[in-house]
């Protein structure tokens, strides 16, 4: 049985889409879901579909092995990042090599970094002008929204579309590839 550790800071919408796509599979399972903001809704998600969680501060995060420790205590496979805007540290990704992914709201290389997420990445990508926009899952390394690509799907910007609208159409795109994605990569692990 392969252990995935999904790490999240707020709504995670994305988080309880996966823990319903691998609640009834045998051979993987969601074992945890690691917060570092103890309002965060996210963490309702999980009690209600019975998650246990962890939440954690930004000193124990970036200055203490806790939350490496506690990966490691759970025999942990693969971390998700779902929603999760912290850096993560070096010692955690030397530990997890290849075995950390996350969702982009944009087509990476365009539109990431430090802090593009969410609603941002939409303004941005609507200002520009741009045609097209979708979502990237990718490998996280040292850097944000570096780490090699893993799966991108797009989806066309329409005349009339606002932030708002683009972050619907993107939000189904994460929900309808993310946790296959997931699966093909735990697949291969």
């Amino acid at each position: 049985m392969k252990k995935i550790a999904i790490f999240a800071s707020g709504s995670g919408s994305n988080a309880e889409n996966i823990i319903n796509y691998f609640k009834n599979d045998t051979e993987n399972v969601v074992k945890i879901v690691f917060c570092n903001k103890p309002d965060a809704y996210v963490l309702e998600r999980a009690k209600r579909l019975n998650v246990p969680t962890f939440v954690f501060g930004r000193e124990e995060f970036f200055h203490s092995d806790l939350v490496l420790n506690e990966l490691k205590r759970l025999d942990i496979d693969l971390i998700v990042l779902a929603g999760f805007l912290w850096k993560v540290p070096d010692a955690i990704i030397d530990a997890y090599q290849n075995r950390v992914i996350n969702i982009h709201p944009a087509l990476l290389p365009s539109y990431g970094g430090k802090g593009m997420y969410g609603m941002k990445v939409h303004e941005a990508v609507i200002a520009a002008g741009e045609k097209e926009s979708g979502i990237t899952i990718h490998h996280v390394n040292n850097h944000y929204d570096e780490g090699a690509t893993i799966f991108q799907a797009k989806c066309e910007i329409d005349p009339g579309d606002t932030p708002e609208t683009l972050a619907t159409k993107v939000h189904a795109l994460e929900y309808e590839h993310f946790p296959r994605v997931i699966k093909e990569f735990l697949d291969n692990l």
